[in-house]
C-alpha cells in the first residue's frame, strides 16, 4: 500500500489510499484522527517568531479530513522509503532538516537563527488497535534516529538523535492487531522504511549544508 505524494509549493500533500486512522502530535490534527491526507506546509524562518500562533495560521489554511505539519524544510527536498514483510506493507515520506539538531537529553540553548526539522507521513496496510498503532509508532521513532545517527552530526551535546520539533504521522486501517514491536511483520516493514528513508534523507541533508556552507565562503 503506497500513499500518492503530490508536491505543490508551498505544500507536500500525502494522499492515502482510502481514509485512514492516524496518530500523530502534528500542530493540526494530533491525536487519534480519520483523515485522507497528510499535508506539510512550507515556512520561512522568519516566519517562525516566538510570538506567532504558528498552529491557528495552519489550521485556517488546511482542508477537512487531513493532518498537517509545518516546517522550513525545501518540501521539494522529500524522500520515501518502502518496504514490505510478509505481506505488511509500510511507505515512509519525509522531509529532513537537521538545523535545530539535538542530542536527546542534553539541550543546546536556545537560538533563532536556524530552524530544521524532520517531518514523517507513515502509511501501513496493517489494520492495527490504537495500541499496536502506538506501538508501531515507537517502531518508527526508533528508526528516525537510528537514520539521523547514521548522518553522524556532532554537536557539542554528542551526536544529533533528532531536531527539537520533528514530527510524525501513522496512518492504518483500524482492525484487531495487537501488537506492532520489533518481532512483527509490522515492526520489521515500518522499521525498515522509516530507518532507509531517514538515512539517505539526513545524508542528504548533510550534502547540502556542506554546500551552502562552500557557497557561502566563496562570496
Amino acid at each position: 500500500m503506497r500513499a500518492t505524494v503530490t508536491l505543490d509549493r508551498p505544500w507536500l500533500r500525502v494522499t492515502l489510499p482510502r481514509q485512514m486512522r492516524v496518530l500523530s502530535w502534528a500542530p493540526h490534527g494530533a491525536g487519534y484522527t480519520k483523515a485522507n491526507a497528510i499535508l506539510w506546509r512550507e515556512v520561512k524562518n522568519a516566519d517562525l517568531t516566538p510570538e506567532f500562533d504558528a498552529e491557528a495560521w495552519l489550521s485556517a489554511q488546511m482542508p477537512p479530513d487531513a493532518v498537517g505539519m509545518l516546517t522550513s524544510r525545501d518540501v521539494g527536498t522529500w524522500s520515501d522509503g518502502f518496504a514490505e514483510v510478509e505481506g505488511v506493507t509500510a511507505h515512509c515520506i519525509a522531509t529532513v532538516g537537521l538545523s535545530n539538531a539535538e542530542a536527546v537529553g542534553r539541550r543546546l540553548p536556545y537560538h533563532s537563527a536556524d530552524y530544521g526539522t524532520i517531518n514523517i507521513g507513515l502509511v501501513t496496510n496493517a489494520a492495527l488497535t490504537e495500541s499496536a498503532q502506538l506501538e508501531a509508532m515507537s517502531i518508527a521513532v526508533q528508526a528516525r534516529t537510528m537514520g539521523v545517527l547514521a548522518a553522524g552530526l556532532e554537536l557539542a551535546t554528542g551526536l544529533a538523535t533528532g531536531t527539537g520539533t520533528d514530527c510524525v504521522a501513522l496512518a492504518c486501517l483500524p482492525g484487531e492487531g495487537r501488537y506492532a514491536g520489533l518481532h512483527t511483520p509490522v515492526g520489521e516493514a515500518v522499521g525498515a522504511a522509516v530507518r532507509n528513508c531517514l538515512t539517505r534523507a539526513a545524508q542528504g541533508w548533510v550534502v547540502w549544508r556542506d554546500a551552502e556552507r562552500a557557497k557561502r565562503g566563496a562570496t
